[in-house]
């Protein structure tokens, strides 16, 4: 599906019915990301799976791009599709930070919070050249050699060696993701403000949930923000890495449907 939003055409998923729930993918993902919750949880939720600006299927302008004004296109598709009561609003890694964003701009439309494989405090120096440097590779070398530079780290280490259907799945969920795009979301990371202060002022359900073994944001992180949220609750899932839902769908659909139904 389509929503002509300002300035793009945002590509969308949409099942079930009920309380919205808003999920939005990473870098460098697309929605396909959330084929497992889409099939699982539609029956709990009305789940909404966009394309971010700049991956998928939606338009894919220049840089530059920021966290704000990706979860302001998230807010412009609610409108579109009429989503009027508050949603909970879900992201993993990088979407994780634009559910942070909606938070501080559109707090008033959150019903609830999860936090997938994420963090809340802004890059390092040394991460943000590490963001430079990928940009610099994906203008040069296009974006297979970010894909293939990103899929040793998305998983947990078994899962390479065991389950190559996932690997497999992994790799499809990147493929195509346009060169705009990856740069664009490489500099609204790099910019992205720190979010920590943040935390302790979210009245709303949080759950954090982490993949025990991921290689690419340990779970510290995920520790560090449960013990700031005044209304968090954590669950750190074993045997799975930075691509959690995908790795473990019916453990990351029954916690998510459990965060659900309390709300």
């Amino acid at each position: 599906m389509r929503a002509q939003l300002t300035d793009i055409v945002m590509a969308y998923d949409e099942a079930g019915s009920g309380p919205p729930l808003l999920l939005i993918h990473g870098y460098p993902l697309s929605r396909k990301l959330w084929a497992p919750q889409l099939a699982a949880l539609g029956d709990a939720a009305r789940v909404i799976a966009p394309d971010l600006r700049g991956f998928g299927e939606s338009d894919a302008p220049k840089a530059p791009y920021t966290m704000d004004q990706l979860a302001d296109d998230c807010v412009a598709l609610l409108d579109s599709l009429e989503v009027t009561e508050p949603v909970v609003v879900g992201g993993l890694s990088m979407g994780g930070y634009i559910a942070l964003a909606f938070w501080r701009r559109h707090a008033a439309r959150v019903a609830g919070l999860i936090l997938a494989a994420t963090r809340a405090g802004a890059d390092s120096e040394a991460g943000k050249a590490g963001r430079d440097a990928a940009a610099a590779t994906a203008r040069e070398k296009g974006s297979e050699a970010i894909i293939d530079g990103m899929l040793p780290k998305m998983l947990a280490p078994s899962a390479y060696a065991d389950r190559p259907e996932v690997v497999a799945e992994a790799r499809q969920v990147m493929a195509g993701a346009p060169v705009p795009g990856i740069v664009g979301a490489l500099m609204a990371m790099r910019d992205r403000p720190d979010s920590t202060v943040l935390l302790a002022e979210i009245d709303r359900p949080v759950l954090v949930i982490h993949g025990a073994d991921d290689v690419l944001i340990p779970p510290s992180e995920a520790e560090a923000m449960h013990r700031a949220l005044s209304h968090g609750r954590l669950v750190l899932m074993p045997n799975a890495g930075h691509l959690l839902n995908l790795e473990q769908p019916a453990r990351f659909n029954a916690e998510a449907r459990t965060f659900l139904t309390a709300l």
